[in-house]
C-alpha cells in the first residue's frame, strides 16, 4: 500500500464484461470509508496477448488483483505473477464454482460469458426497456395498464433512472410526474395490473438536488417555487396525499440509492406476485 495510505491500486480483470467484478469489489471497497481504490478495470481478457497489456499494468501500479477468468492457462499465468510481485491475487467466482461443482458432482461448460446469452431473459430486457423508454416521464399514458411496475412521484424523485434500473432487471417500468394543480390521468386511476409505487422525498433533499441540478446545468429556473421550500413541502404534500387516496405503495427515497430504491420495488413487486398466484 503507498505511503500517504489513502489509496489503493485495484486491478479487475474479466474474460467477460466485468459486471460481476466490479459490483462485487465496489461492494466491498466501500466499507473502507478511509481509503479510496484507484481501479484499473480489464474486460473481455481472453488470450496470452491480451493478459500480457493487463500484467505489464499490474506490474507498474502493484495493487490488489481480482478477477473472473475461466481459461486454465491465463488463471495460472496471472497467479504466477502476482506472486512473483508479492501482490494478493483472488478469483472472484473460483470458491463458488467449486461449491457449485461439489454438490452437483459434475465439471462447469467453462463458457466465457455464458450469463450474457441472447436467451429468452435477455429479449425479455429488450422490451423492458424499450418500453420504458416510451413510457417515461408521463409519455403514452394510454399504454400504462401493459407495464408491470408504475412509478408516481413528483420532480427529482428518481423516477427515471429508476425506470430504467428496473427495465434492465426485466420489469416493465413506466413513470408519471405529479404536479400540483394538474389532474393525473385517468389511465393511472383505473390501472388494475400494475404495480403503482409511489416515490418520496423531504422538501430539503429535493430542494438541494434540484439546485444542483440548475447548476450543473449552468441554467436558473424561470419558475422561483421549484426551489423554494414551502412550494416544494406544498408539493410532497400533494404527492403523500395521492398515494394514501389511492392506496400506493410509498417509498422514501431521501437517502436511498437508485439500487436500494429499485431493490424495494422488487421486493413489493415480488410479493404483489405470490399474493396473485
Amino acid at each position: 500500500m503507498p505511503a500517504s495510505g489513502n489509496y489503493f491500486h485495484l486491478h479487475m480483470i474479466s474474460d467477460s464484461t466485468g459486471e460481476t467484478l466490479i459490483t462485487v469489489a465496489r461492494a466491498v471497497a466501500a466499507q473502507y470509508s478511509n481509503v479510496t481504490p484507484v481501479e484499473h478495470v480489464y474486460p473481455l481478457v481472453r488470450s496470452q496477448k491480451q493478459l500480457d497489456r493487463v500484467l505489464a499494468e499490474i506490474e507498474e501500479a502493484p495493487g490488489i488483483v481480482l478477477f473472473t477468468l475461466l481459461e486454465k492457462d491465463l488463471v495460472e499465468r496471472l497467479e504466477a505473477k502476482c506472486r512473483d510481485i508479492n501482490i494478493p491475487s483472488l478469483s472472484i467466482i473460483g470458491p463458488v464454482m467449486q461449491l457449485f461443482r461439489a454438490y452437483l458432482g459434475r465439471e462447469t461448460s467453462q463458457r466465457v460469458g455464458a450469463q450474457h446469452t441472447l436467451n429468452a431473459e435477455y429479449f425479455k430486457r429488450i422490451d423492458a426497456l424499450n418500453y420504458t423508454m416510451m413510457h417515461d416521464d408521463g409519455q403514452h399514458v394510454e399504454g400504462l395498464e401493459e407495464a408491470d411496475v408504475v412509478l408516481v412521484g413528483v420532480s427529482r424523485t428518481s423516477k427515471t433512472p429508476t425506470s430504467i434500473y428496473l427495465a434492465n432487471r426485466g420489469v416493465r417500468t413506466a413513470n408519471v410526474p405529479l404536479v400540483p394543480g394538474i389532474p393525473i390521468p385517468h389511465q393511472l386511476e383505473t390501472l388494475k395490473k400494475p404495480l403503482v409505487v409511489s416515490l418520496h422525498a423531504t422538501p430539503e433533499r429535493l430542494v438541494q438536488i434540484r439546485q444542483n441540478r440548475l447548476l450543473g446545468l449552468g441554467a436558473q429556473s424561470k419558475d422561483d417555487s421549484y426551489v423554494d421550500r414551502q412550494s416544494v413541502a406544498d408539493e410532497v404534500s400533494f404527492s403523500r396525499k395521492l398515494s394514501a387516496k389511492y392506496d400506493w405503495p410509498s417509498l422514501d427515497v431521501s437517502r436511498r440509492s437508485i439500487e436500494e430504491t429499485a431493490a424495494a420495488i422488487m421486493k413489493l413487486f415480488a410479493d404483489r406476485q405470490r399474493q396473485s398466484v
